[in-house]
């Protein structure tokens, strides 16, 4: 259940809107509800501001639907990741609003308005096979309201590519980088700025990447300080803490700005030169 529906809920109930048996009803399945092959948990939201998400591989497409359909019920913004296509075929026929992204293999329904954009994430990645992970990246953090900029292809075999976007990186609270063959990118943005780095590696390379796990343990030892390091292809992992890191630091400056200043302390009068003593004079410096 999203905070706002259930403050709107309890201010029913206060003003005499709605009755508390009507009110029971509604709240028949929080905190959470059985479906059988899966257990919601609705009350999520108001635990870590936002709702269960759905991770769609191994799971049938009728499944991914009921699961789907029922978090849409609580009015929440939706996210399911790793999508097969045939289950975002379901969504998409039966919600009109649902957005698939092929590429990153999601499906989200936005049913809250976006907040107005305050901070940023810089998205950046390697290389064009890096997009997929990347995009999952992306998608969600902006379900979970939060600014991106895409920054792609700028791996370091062209090092210049991600220069020119400096300005760019350092205006972010924190940065994706997402990378696969060997996984440099992250040490390399990690030393241009001072936000935290979010390293993806990605199961992109040849026979010794061992499908993400050389860019991993690139990352894993990487000599540039404020660097973290998420799971092989795990845009997801990384899209949500960032979107937690950015919500962190935009609250913090907006209660910050809410402080009233207080009043300013007296001025202290000045104390007296003190005369040196007898017998010593106002130099300290000793001479041979």
């Amino acid at each position: 259940m999203h905070p706002d529906s259930l403050r709107q809920l309890l201010a029913q109930v206060a003003g005499g809107e709605l009755s508390i048996d009507a009110a029971l009803r509604r709240l028949e399945t929080w905190p959470f509800e059985a479906l059988g092959f899966a257990c919601l948990d609705h009350q999520r939201s108001l635990r870590c501001g936002f709702p269960e998400v759905i991770f769609g591989q191994g799971k049938t497409a009728e499944q991914v639907e009921a699961v789907f359909a029922r978090l849409a019920a609580t009015r929440s913004n939706v996210l399911a990741t790793r999508v097969a296509p045939e289950a975002a075929e379901r969504l998409v026929r039966r919600f009109s609003d649902a957005r698939h992204n092929s590429a990153a293999r999601t499906v989200t329904l936005r049913q809250q308005p976006a907040p107005a954009p305050s901070g940023l994430i810089a998205i950046v990645c390697a290389g064009s096979s890096d997009l997929p992970v990347a995009e999952e990246a992306r998608v969600t953090a902006e379900i979970m309201d939060q600014p991106t900029q895409t920054i792609y292809d700028v791996g370091v075999a062209g090092l210049h590519r991600l220069l020119a976007h400096a300005d760019d990186l350092r205006r972010a609270n924190v940065v994706v980088v997402v990378a696969g063959m060997e996984g440099a990118l992250p040490s390399v943005v990690g030393g241009l700025v001072q936000a935290p780095v979010i390293a993806v590696p990605t199961s992109i390379g040849y026979g010794a990447s061992f499908h993400g796990l050389a860019a991993l343990l690139a990352m894993l030892n990487s000599c540039a300080a404020g660097v973290s390091v998420v799971n092989i292809d795990n845009g997801f992992g990384a899209g949500y803490q960032a979107a937690l890191i950015n919500r962190t630091c935009t609250a913090a400056v907006a209660a910050v700005r809410q402080t009233p200043a207080g009043p300013e302390a007296p001025a202290r009068d000045q104390p007296e030169p003190q005369a040196p003593a007898r017998g010593l004079t106002e130099h300290t410096d000793v001479h041979p």
